[in-house]
């Protein structure tokens, strides 16, 4: 049996996890290799493991996170707002399955954004499709998919993304474009994916914010409808540093 022409066919089937299993086993001493059936099932443990790590480094890659933070490197304590118990019932991502948003708000600097991209990792790892937007660059790419034509795709993008973060919501100012823009990619996600929004703005001035009545009750009522609600108190963690 040649075994090079075995190896190259797995590399040509894209079998890399297979692949390089294979190659290991053929590193060993004859005596030491094997037999058949334990060396089908561990070269196919093997691609599945590659596959599955694959896809979630294309996933990471993919979410745009601006920090990858780890649900482990979050300070939980009753003073802080925040519980161990908390963090890890959203961790195991049924929130994502159920279409349950998450509203962080607190102020600058005391953690928000390092707790939305940890459990947006954490998504990707449990192999959920994750989308991350300051809310300055969402206004900017809401503003360039108009321009260019493509706001049915980008929107059609934000939809199918099972989970979607918006950080430092209400920082910059809404037009009744991004009001409009924000309605719709709430409605098309209501009961299908969920939502994480930071913000510096306590949630009950969230409505302020967003400007128009109509549309600020619209966007409110699809926000928090099935939400968690985390207000992170304390002082800021940059300073701390």
């Amino acid at each position: 049996m040649n075994t090079q022409c075995t190896l190259e066919s797995m590399r040509q089937l894209k079998l890399s996890g297979m692949a390089k299993c294979y190659e290991a086993v053929l590193s060993q001493p004859l005596q030491e290799q094997p037999e058949a059936h334990l060396l089908m099932a561990i070269s196919i443990d093997a691609e599945k493991e590659s596959r599955m790590h694959r896809k979630t480094r294309l996933l990471l890659t993919n979410s745009r996170l601006r920090y990858h933070s780890l649900p482990e490197q979050i300070n939980c304590s009753v003073d802080r707002g925040l519980t161990k118990e908390q963090l890890l019932l959203l961790c195991d991502g049924l929130f994502i399955d159920k279409a349950e948003n998450i509203l962080i708000s607190g102020a600058t600097g005391c953690g928000k954004s390092f707790l939305a991209c940890s459990l947006g990792r954490q998504a990707c790892l449990l192999g959920k499709k994750t989308l991350y937007y300051g809310m300055s660059r969402f206004i900017e790419a809401l503003s360039a998919a108009r321009l260019d034509g493509s706001i049915l795709k980008w929107m059609n993008q934000i939809a199918k993304a099972q989970l979607l973060i918006i950080d430092d919501f209400g920082l910059k100012k809404m037009d009744s474009n991004a009001r409009l823009a924000l309605l719709d990619i709430l409605e098309d996600r209501y009961g299908k994916g969920a939502t994480i929004v930071t913000s510096q703005l306590p949630v009950s001035k969230w409505h302020e914010y967003i400007g128009d009545h109509t549309l600020a009750d619209a966007i409110m009522d699809r926000l928090t409808a099935h939400a968690h609600k985390i207000e992170l108190q304390g002082q800021s963690l940059r300073r701390k540093k």
